[in-house]
């Protein structure tokens, strides 16, 4: 069985976002600092709970959790409790994510560098990934997994691939078990990230869009085995659109799925069994765009909204 999910926000909730900011700006300007910073990680829990709600209620069953529910929590600067005063939302929601069995992750944004040549963005690396493992195990997510790409390309290939992995070395234990790695859209592809694996023992995610544009005379069937048998349990892939296919935008997002890539895909990987994280603009509405006009196709068995056999 295979199954669909989405990335963070829902197009179909108005005004639900688990994802309001705080600048650092506005934190120092506000007289009233910590209040204020409370009163945005409240609402954003409260979001992320309608937002779990929802997924329930619309039997989706993999989804991203958003990187900033808790504004701040790894700024150098700012100091506060953002796991036990707010144990009572973590409890609630994580217990909903466990009854429900659904499947969640993180995939923090474009600061966290693992590889940097910068020390600095080395040790903001880490807070990232400690925060994100916080959140994670606030929840009681047994299923701990934090998405990365490989990062910078500085020096070369070799050389970025090596203190990737130095630096993957240097983390804790609890959160090195956590870490996927993704293939990139530009330098690191799937043969690179199949080197990473093999010498520290992480799993990777398959973007397929990124090697539809980062893909050197791969074939990529040649290689879905051995990317999927990186995974101790069931595998996850990314699928996204180009936004048109001219070379000039064809890296960035389209809103929407195109459906008969994505039947291409399925059907040639159909032997395999892993979840699917869409990730298109429209993210919930490209999800049941793409749902809608699966149940045409004769291939496709609906086991519910947005699981099905092939």
């Amino acid at each position: 069985m295979k199954r669909l999910g989405y990335a963070c926000l829902t197009k179909t909730l108005d005004n639900v976002t688990s994802s309001s900011s705080l600048s650092y700006t506005n934190y120092l300007k506000n007289e009233n600092k910590l209040q204020k910073l409370d009163e945005v990680i409240i609402s954003n829990l409260e979001d992320l709970e309608k937002i779990i709600d929802y997924n329930i209620a619309n039997d989706i069953h993999f989804y991203r959790l958003s990187s900033k529910i808790i504004p701040l929590a790894t700024h150098k600067d700012v100091e506060f409790d953002y796991i036990d005063k707010y144990q009572n939302f973590y409890d609630r929601i994580g217990e909903k994510i466990k009854k429900s069995n659904m499947r969640v992750d993180f995939h923090p944004d474009q600061f966290c560098v693992l590889n940097s040549t910068n020390k600095d963005v080395v040790e903001n690396s880490f807070r990232i990934l400690e925060y994100h493992y916080n959140i994670l195990e606030a929840l009681k997510i047994e299923d701990k997994v934090i998405i990365l790409h490989v990062g910078s390309n500085v020096f070369g290939k070799k050389q970025s691939i090596a203190r990737f992995i130095n630096n993957f070395e240097k983390l804790p234990s609890h959160i090195k078990e956590c870490i996927v790695i993704e293939n990139d859209d530009k330098v690191f592809n799937i043969l690179d990230c199949l080197e990473i694996s093999t010498k520290i023992n992480i799993p990777i995610v398959l973007d397929v869009h990124h090697h539809n544009c980062n893909n050197p005379n791969i074939n990529l069937y040649d290689y879905i085995d051995r990317i999927f048998k990186t995974w101790k349990k069931k595998p996850k892939i990314h699928f996204s659109s180009p936004k048109n296919k001219t070379k000039k935008d064809f890296r960035s997002h389209h809103d929407y799925i195109n459906a008969e890539d994505f039947t291409e895909f399925i059907l040639k990987t159909q032997k395999y069994d892993f979840d699917i994280m869409i990730e298109a603009k429209a993210k919930d509405e490209a999800l049941f765009k793409l749902v809608r006009q699966l149940k045409y196709k004769e291939n496709f068995k609906f086991i519910d909204e947005t699981s099905f056999e092939v």
